[in-house]
């Protein structure tokens, strides 16, 4: 598709003189984007749970839609998500997976991931070329999507059928050998049938990291049928393939015990990359089949219902520069004024598997003078999710300098992934987890008139798991069986003001419950009980409870969305140690903060999309014992500012780019405070990126995209212990987009 600035225009809801014919209208109005194929893309949340526009909804909710997931130059959710302040990544360390590990206000998110509305399990590293847009839901949100960790969530809304015919191709390269190609075709096959590939393929190296590449393909086919009727159902296949060098960037301090940077991160060269080529490998696989069906019987009744069974693995061995032990372990040494080190070892085989229904049924009812709009609904699903490590002997390797022993040595400031290395990696026993949800839920908006929508939400989850960790060896393994069984009742209350037909007030609260297996924000990974003298006691589910006061205003027409919230999120009962061996659920984190974004047109040639997130986190109570009680919590920095604009300079160039900032942020992996003795954190960094496109025809467009233009090096995130990740260098890349 082409990447020149979109027009927005709002779904028609107005009557000849401008003004609305009812509340339900108000609440329909929603801002749009329209393609360079003039086709209309919706910029509000596709689930029912919705039951009210973006600007009616009273929460923090931020749509990126295809436009700008194509001129950004993004090609992972990683990527994409960047131009959304307040979202950061966490490290796949600590028990977590090598994946993509989102915090939102501070909290472990891996596991608020959606596509399509249904939970996307398993570790991934998520591509964005069959996305149609994304949508962010700030704050607890249980009460759309059952146990969550109490900061949000993430859907990925994929491309489906169309009842007019195109096709379009991207065909990009670039630096550090990249290469990237994109279809996407849509075929009408009669008058409400149709079906839709995109395919992609893509490889290269990563800009400023020495031996760290990938490459990638992957595919999404659908066929809908029934589409401008009452009755449609649209089936889809998505598959992706990925193989990389994965890599957990350069060590901390706490392997040579000399703190030679105040953020504690190593100053060795930027490029340093302390894996093996011969050994280290990550690779990904994805497949999920979809089956969509809706019926509506008049705007007061419709149903939908959506299947899925979806499996994935994550596959990987890497080396973690930080681990291997340190100079009081004899696992780093400065020999005759170089240092060496142990190279440490992480991997993981993880495959998932998953079989989800949920059904919706919603409308819309005017009663009493009251319009309702409304959506109840079931969901049942059941994940597989097993885990092993691998055993990883080395026979042949760079063999370590006395008074270090064995093999697998490197220089911390030289080291070579080329270094030879020859050995057997063979997995363990596999732990298995088996998780189900049933879940059912209601909501409502209720419009008072013209200027008052009361928005209400109420969801009941049951919650099982059942499960047997392995350990031992393949032949002689020993499995531990565990399972608990949790029910947690979560709502949301909002009221909605509206001043203007195109402007809105908020206040709200919401709950969310985290059961403790996943705690962590990994995917159904722990076991449920305690610690010491909890040993033999299920926990409870953490909870998190948030207060959230905003406002909202369309501009221009409705080109031009802004937003405004403040809110306070408090999140409890997690587990700590009260006392030299005696362990209760009494532990309380808290971040208050603002947020500010802007998406839209300002004028028909200048488009922007951006915001700003304050975040004051604080462990409130911590353990006993804790040197980082009162600290922030690990990945919430407290200032967060992006802005990716554009600007149609004639009617055939475009032109634009993107500023980044993020101040320091404490390393840690569980979604409780950073710092800790070692404080160790990620320096503050500026990013800025450019855009450009120019149209050789009407058919065909050159896209320009240099990212980190002014080439900052700086660590995306630590984990505050073993290492740190390198940001990836200066970049440029030259896409040929066109359209048939």
């Amino acid at each position: 598709m082409l990447c020149a600035a979109p027009a927005f225009a709002a779904e028609p809801t107005t009557t000849a003189n401008d003004e609305p014919t009812s509340a339900q209208e108000q609440a329909a109005s929603t801002v749009e984007s329209v393609d360079v194929n003039g086709r209309r893309i919706s910029r509000a949340p596709t689930s029912p749970r919705f039951t009210a526009a973006v600007i009616d909804t009273p929460r923090a909710v931020t749509v990126i839609p295809q436009q700008i997931i194509e001129q950004t130059g993004a090609t992972s959710l990683q990527d994409l998500l960047r131009t959304s302040p307040g979202i950061t990544f966490g490290a796949g360390e600590g028990g977590q997976p090598l994946a993509d590990r989102p915090f939102i206000r501070g909290q472990a998110s891996a596991n608020n991931v959606f596509l399509d509305g249904i939970r996307d399990t398993g570790g991934q590293q998520r591509e964005v070329f069959a996305l149609e847009q994304v949508e962010v839901i700030k704050g607890p949100d249980s009460v759309y999507s059952g146990r969550g960790s109490g900061g949000g969530a993430i859907n990925l809304s994929t491309k489906s059928p169309r009842l007019e015919e195109f096709t379009t191709v991207s065909l990009g390269a670039g630096t550090d050998g990249y290469m990237r190609g994109t279809v996407d075709w849509n075929a009408p096959l009669g008058g409400t049938a149709a079906l839709r590939v995109n395919i992609m393929g893509a490889q290269g190296d990563v800009p400023g990291r020495n031996a760290v590449d990938y490459d990638k393909w992957g595919l999404l086919v659908s066929l809908a049928a029934g589409l401008g009727t009452d009755t449609h159902a649209t089936a889809s296949y998505y598959h992706l393939t990925s193989n990389s060098m994965p890599d957990y960037g350069i060590p901390l301090f706490t392997k040579t015990g000399v703190r030679t940077t105040e953020s504690g991160i190593m100053d060795v060269p930027y490029d340093s990359f302390y894996g093996l080529t011969a050994r280290d490998y990550l690779e990904g696989t994805t497949d999920a089949f979809t089956f969509d069906f809706q019926h509506r019987f008049s705007d007061a009744l419709t149903i939908r219902n959506v299947s899925r069974y979806s499996e994935n693995l994550n596959d990987y061995v890497v080396t973690n520069p930080g681990d291997g032990g340190n100079v009081t372990n004899n696992g780093a040494a400065l020999i005759n004024g170089v240092w060496w080190m142990k190279r440490g070892l992480k991997s993981r085989y993880n495959p998932t598997r998953t079989i989800a229904n949920v059904t919706d049924v919603f409308g819309t009812i005017s009663t009493g003078g009251l319009t309702h709009s409304y959506d109840v609904g079931l969901e049942l699903s059941r994940e597989q999710n097993h885990n092993a490590s691998y055993t990883i002997t080395t026979v042949t390797g760079t063999a370590c300098p006395a008074p270090l022993t064995g093999l697998d040595c490197t220089q911390i400031y030289n080291p070579n992934p080329s270094d030879p290395w020859t050995g057997t990696i063979i997995r363990g026993p596999l732990s298995r987890n088996t998780a189900e949800t049933v879940g059912l839920y209601a909501f409502d908006s209720i419009a008072i008139g013209e200027q008052w929508i009361i928005n209400l939400g109420v969801r009941y989850d049951q919650y099982s798991v059942e499960g047997y960790d392995a350990s031992g060896t393949n032949a002689a393994p020993v499995q531990t069986r565990r399972e608990g069984d949790w029910d947690f009742v979560n709502y949301q209350a909002g009221v909605v003001y509206k001043p203007t037909r195109n402007s809105s007030v908020y206040a709200s609260w919401s709950t969310s419950s985290t059961p403790p297996t996943i705690a962590a924000g990994d995917q159904n990974a722990g076991s449920g009980i305690g610690t010491g003298n909890l040993s033999n006691v299920l926990l409870e589910p953490e909870d998190t409870t948030s207060y959230e006061v905003g406002g909202k205003l369309s501009l221009f027409r409705q080109q031009l969305l802004l937003s405004a919230a403040a809110f306070k999120l408090t999140r409890e009962n997690a587990q700590v140690q009260v006392s030299t061996g005696v362990y209760a659920q009494v532990g309380e984190v808290e971040v208050q903060g603002i947020e500010l974004s802007a998406s839209g047109n300002i004028t028909p040639k200048w488009q922007v999309f951006g915001g700003y997130t304050y975040m004051d986190s604080e462990l409130v109570r911590g353990a006993f014992n804790g040197v980082n009680q009162g600290d922030p919590l690990a990945n919430t920095p407290e200032h967060a500012f992006s802005l990716f604009s554009t600007y149609n300079v004639t009617d055939r160039v475009s032109a634009g780019g993107g500023v980044y900032y993020v101040s320091d942020s404490f390393g840690g992996n569980q979604g409780g405070a950073g710092g800790g003795t070692n404080r160790v954190f990620a320096p503050e960094y500026t990013r800025f990126d450019l855009f450009a496109s120019y149209d050789v025809t009407d058919n065909a467009t050159l896209q320009l995209n240099v990212q980190n233009a002014g080439d900052e090096a700086y660590i995306i995130r630590t984990n505050g212990v073993h290492h740190a990740d390198v940001a990836p260098a200066r970049s440029a890349t030259l896409a040929l987009n066109m359209r048939f």
